[in-house]
Formats: structure tokens, C-alpha cells, sequence
């Protein structure tokens, strides 16, 4: 299993939400791509970014700080927030990105996803499903669809998806544990490779996350507590 460290980034900082709340934010540092280098210092095989800007308004304007990150660090880097077209992943593949992760077009043109597995191929997309109870949100979660994560799974299978980053919302930013039992439910059902998102809090967690044969867990706020030590996390849980 992997260990993703989250960079979350919010007008050029550092930050960490609560629950996706973007009025509920913690800056951690001004300079994320200094950041991305001590997760590489201490072992990452891989940094995980969010645009959370771009997530909301679909514009990339933390280009420069993304691209700093990629430019720091020999590890690759995967990206999400604010994918509206073909162009918005060619951008950030152009800048060095590894995988780009597509949240609410998958949601609200399924066949884009398609479009952009035919284009790039299954290891350069993902697509982020992010749940409150079962039901997927969408437009940097403020708001929920109608579809449920289990059959956005299912369907982004059918287009060749390869890889989901599964987010409980209502466990994002919170330290109390990811929702092991629907991301054991999402792998059982679809044979993908699920990224567990959301709420990691301790080695106890990601063991959990392991156990259930999870592709990979994202860890953000338990790193930047010092609640988890990344070092010793990959030491004790990476294959």
C-alpha cells in the first residue's frame, strides 16, 4: 500500500479544511512546495495536491505554486481541483503532473472521463469521488448529486477508470478515522484501486486502510498535527 501526503493549496499556502468547510481553514505553511520536499525528504513515493481555489471557481491560479512542487521534488506529484476540459489536463501534464484527478466532470459528464482515458491513458486520470453518506458531492462539496459513490465507481469503470480516490467528507480534516467499512464495500464491489481519503489519524488507521486491500491512503492533517510521523508510517505499512 502507498502513502499519499497531502498538499492542500489555497491562495499560494498550505491549508488544511474542515469537513471541505473553506471557512474552517488552517494555514500550515506559505510555501508548499517546502512542504512537498520534507514528505520526499522522510520517504513519499508520492505527493498528492488539491487545488482547492480551482476546485471552486475551475481557474488555475495556483499554477506557479503546483509547479514548484513538481519542480522540488523527484517523486511524481498527482493534482485535483478544478479539471474542466481536455486543456486543463494537458496543462498540468504539460507542467510535469503524473495523474490528474477529475472530481465533478465525473459527475456531471460521465463521457468526458472516457474522453480523457482515450486521450491519456489510464495511469495519467483518476477520478475523485468524494461521499457524504453514501451520496457523491460535487463543485468543491458544496453541493450533493443524486448519484451514489458505488455506481459513479461502477460507471467509471466501464470507461476504463483504473484508479479512485475515495473522500468521506464528513471524516476530511477531522483525525477520526477514515469509513473503512464503504471503502471495503467500494473495493469488494468494483476490483479498483481505491485510495482511501479522509479522517486518517494514527498508524492504526492506515493499517485498517491496508487490511482492507486499499490501493493507497491520503494523509494530511494527521501529518501536519504530528500525529503521524510519515517516516515511520512508511517504514511500518508500505509493501
Amino acid at each position: 500500500m502507498r502513502i499519499y501526503p497531502a498538499i492542500d493549496i489555497k491562495n499560494g499556502k498550505c491549508v488544511r479544511l474542515r469537513q471541505g468547510k473553506f471557512n474552517e481553514q488552517t494555514v500550515y505553511s506559505n510555501s508548499p512546495y517546502q512542504v512537498a520536499k520534507k514528505w520526499a525528504e522522510n520517504g513519499a513515493s508520492y505527493i498528492h495536491v488539491v487545488d482547492l481555489d480551482g476546485a471552486l471557481d475551475g481557474n488555475w491560479t495556483n499554477k506557479d505554486t503546483i509547479k514548484k512542487i513538481v519542480d522540488s521534488v523527484n517523486i511524481p506529484v498527482q493534482t485535483g481541483g478544478g479539471i474542466r476540459s481536455i486543456r486543463d489536463i494537458e496543462d498540468r501534464l504539460n507542467v510535469g503532473i503524473s495523474r490528474v484527478i477529475i472530481g465533478t466532470l465525473a459527475v456531471k459528464n460521465p463521457r468526458f472521463v472516457k474522453d480523457a482515458i482515450d486521450k491519456f491513458g489510464s495511469n495519467r486520470i483518476v477520478v475523485g469521488i468524494d461521499a457524504k453518506d453514501g451520496m457523491v458531492a460535487i463543485n468543491g462539496w458544496e453541493e450533493l448529486s443524486v448519484i451514489s459513490a458505488l455506481e459513479l465507481c461502477k460507471k467509471m469503470k466501464s470507461y476504463g477508470v483504473k484508479t479512485i480516490v475515495y473522500t468521506d467528507i464528513t471524516k476530511d480534516g477531522m483525525l477520526i478515522g477514515p469509513n473503512i467499512d464503504y471503502t471495503k464495500h467500494l473495493i469488494d464491489e468494483t476490483g479498483l484501486d481505491i485510495i482511501a481519503s479522509g479522517g486518517v489519524s494514527s498508524i492504526k488507521d492506515l493499517r485498517e486502510v491496508k487490511n482492507i486491500n486499499a490501493e493507497g491512503a491520503i494523509i494530511g492533517k494527521a501529518l501536519y498535527t504530528n500525529a503521524v510521523d510519515l517516516k515511520e508510517a512508511i517504514k511500518l505499512i508500505e509493501d
